[in-house]
């Protein structure tokens, strides 16, 4: 009967050992790292970066494409990536963060380069960025929302992950192909 008792309080002490408690932080390797995505000015600038980069590349798809599709979608990046980024600014004074640096990181500075260099494929290149520029945002925004270190900021990624799936199904949608140009008008006098 002892070495019952013995065994089953030993079963029990080594499974509170190998639980795991929920409101654990975060490993303190991540806090120390202010740059990870995981601590919230690390997520803060990955994420400004990111909605910088949605804004300026359909900035420019507003400007370069004809394909009303495209269009459509560049002007609801830039809305909604206006709106996201208001909403991570606002975040970041309440928690006492300062506002990341005005810029893109080398990803979304490199996808932007390569929007810009488009030439007659613009709107198959503009697509594929914005499907590779939103996955990468849904893993952001998805792994703060599980592991980050700020509860407001958890909240606001875990607000944002349903809107980047949009975007993110949207993008894939998107033609790979450009809208042919708009015919010439016809001229008093010419044929058409």
């Amino acid at each position: 009967m002892k070495l019952v008792l013995a065994s089953m309080g030993a079963d029990m002490l080594l499974a509170g050992c190998a639980s795991q408690r929920d409101d654990m932080g975060p490993p303190a390797t991540i806090a120390a790292d202010p740059m990870s995505p995981l601590s919230a000015p690390g997520y803060t600038r990955m994420a400004a970066s990111s909605d910088q980069f949605e804004i300026e590349s359909s900035r420019l798809a507003l400007t370069r494409s004809r394909n009303p599709q495209v269009l459509r979608f560049a002007q609801m990046m830039i809305d909604h990536h206006q709106r996201t980024s208001a909403d991570l600014m606002s975040t970041a004074q309440a928690v006492g963060i300062a506002p990341p640096p005005p810029g893109m990181l080398p990803p979304q500075r490199d996808a932007f380069e390569r929007v810009s260099a488009a030439g007659p494929d613009f709107d198959s290149v503009y697509k594929a960025e914005q499907v590779s520029g939103h996955q990468q945002a849904l893993d952001l925004h998805r792994n703060y929302a599980a592991s980050g270190d700020e509860p407001r900021f958890r909240a606001l990624a875990t607000r944002t992950v349903p809107i980047i799936e949009d975007h993110l199904r949207q993008a894939q949608s998107l033609p790979d192909y450009a809208s042919p140009p708009p015919p010439a008008p016809v001229r008093a006098g010419e044929r058409g």
